[in-house]
C-alpha cells in the first residue's frame, strides 16, 4: 500500500533536492532510514517532462513516499503541465527551483535568477496551482547579487503566497550569480539563519530553512522559530542521521539502529532493481556513509564502490560488505 501523503507534517524535516544524489535509489535507502522525512527528486526541467521520457525522470516506487518532486522552469504553461504530470505519477508535493545557482540553470532562465522576476515566478505558481490540488511549494535563496535581502525576500515572498503558494523553502545564503561557481555559492556567501526566522515570523504559510545546517541538534534549534528543516549533504553524506529522525523530529518512539537489516534490505531492493536493468554501482554508490565511524569502514566503502562496479556484481555484493563490519565488530 502506498504511503499516506501527509506532506504538511513531513515538511517538518526534509532532504533536499540535490542533482545527481537524490535520485530513486538514494531515495530508498532513506526511506528506510526514516518512515517520516520528506524526500525530494532531483530537479527535472519541465521542458524534460514535456518532451523526454516521463517514466524514466518521474517514476518511483510509492514505498517512498510522501515525495516531492522539484521542477525547474519559467514557462507557465509548460511547468503546469509538468505539474498536471507530476500529480499523476503521485507524487506528494509539486516544488518549483527558485534557487539553484548554475550557469546551465541560468541560460535557460530558471532557478535563482527568477528571484529577479518575482512577478514572472507568481503566475508560474499560479499555473501550478490551478493544474493540481497537491500543494505547489518553492525553494529559493534569501535573494541573489546586490539585492537588499530585507526588502526583495518579503516582496518575493509575498507575492508567492499571494499566488497561492503551500509553502516555502529557504536556503539562507544569497546567489551570487555572477563570480562565483554553483560549488562556491554553496559555501562562500554567508549564512543568515535571522533573516529567515524573521520571514518566517511575518508569514501565514509553513517556511522550511535550509543551508549549513549538520546535525539534528541544530535543526530542533531552528524549529524553534520555522516550521521545518531541510538538510542536504549533511544527511546524505552521514545517512545514519536520517535513523533518529523519526524519534527526535517526529517524536515516535526510540528503535535501535540496525544497520544489518538496512543492508539485508537494501540487498533485497538490489536484487529487485537489477532485474530491471538498474546497476548495482547506481545503488550502491548511494550506501557508502552507512558505515561512517565503525570499524572496517574503509573496506566496507571500497566493496560497494568498486567491487559494485564489476561485470555480473549482484546483492551478494552488499552482503559481503556487511559481513566485513560483522567481522571488524566480532574482532573488537
Amino acid at each position: 500500500m502506498p504511503r499516506t501523503l501527509d506532506v504538511s507534517t513531513a515538511r517538518r524535516f526534509s532532504v533536499a533536492p540535490m542533482m545527481d544524489w537524490t535520485d530513486r535509489h538514494c531515495r530508498a535507502l532513506h526511506r528506510r532510514l526514516s518512515g517520516r522525512a520528506l524526500l525530494f527528486t532531483e530537479m527535472v526541467t519541465s521542458a524534460a517532462i514535456a518532451h523526454g521520457r516521463r517514466e524514466q525522470l518521474l517514476g518511483f516506487d510509492p514505498a517512498e513516499q510522501p515525495v516531492a518532486l522539484q521542477l525547474g522552469g519559467s514557462d507557465p504553461r509548460e511547468l503546469a503541465e509538468a505539474t498536471r504530470i507530476g500529480a499523476e505519477f503521485g507524487y506528494a508535493e509539486i516544488n518549483l527551483n527558485v534557487g539553484c545557482p548554475s550557469d546551465r540553470v541560468q541560460s535557460g532562465r530558471f532557478g535563482a535568477c527568477l528571484m529577479a522576476e518575482p512577478d514572472l515566478v507568481a503566475e508560474c505558481v499560479r499555473a501550478m496551482c490551478d493544474a493540481t490540488d497537491r500543494p505547489v511549494t518553492v525553494k529559493c535563496r534569501i535573494g541573489i547579487d546586490d539585492q537588499d535581502t530585507e526588502e526583495s525576500l518579503d516582496r518575493f515572498a509575498d507575492a508567492m503566497v499571494e499566488a497561492g503558494v503551500a509553502a516555502i523553502y529557504v536556503h539562507a545564503r544569497k546567489a551570487w550569480l555572477q563570480g562565483l561557481s554553483p560549488k562556491e555559492n554553496r559555501t562562500i556567501p554567508p549564512l543568515d539563519y535571522p533573516r529567515v526566522h524573521r520571514l518566517a515570523a511575518r508569514l501565514d504559510i509553513p517556511l522550511a530553512i535550509n543551508g549549513g545546517i549538520e546535525t539534528l541538534e541544530a535543526a530542533k534549534e531552528h524549529l524553534a522559530h520555522v516550521d521545518g528543516v531541510m538538510l542536504g549533504r549533511a544527511a546524505y553524506h552521514d545517512p545514519v542521521l536520517l535513523s533518529r529522525v523519526d524519534a527526535e523530529i517526529f517524536g515516535e518512539a526510540e528503535r535501535p539502529f540496525d544497520l544489518k537489516a538496512i543492508l539485508g534490505a537494501m540487498a533485497d531492493y538490489a536484487e529487485a532493481q537489477l532485474a530491471t536493468g538498474v546497476r548495482l554501482n547506481q545503488i550502491t554508490r548511494h550506501m557508502l556513509g552507512l558505515a561512517n565511524g565503525r570499524r572496517g569502514a574503509r573496506v566496507f566503502r571500497q566493496i560497494l564502490s568498486v567491487d559494485a562496479c564489476k561485470r555480473g556484481a549482484g546483492p551478494e555484493v552488499i552482503m559481503r560488505a556487511a559481513e566485513v563490519l560483522d567481522a571488524h565488530e566480532l574482532a573488537a
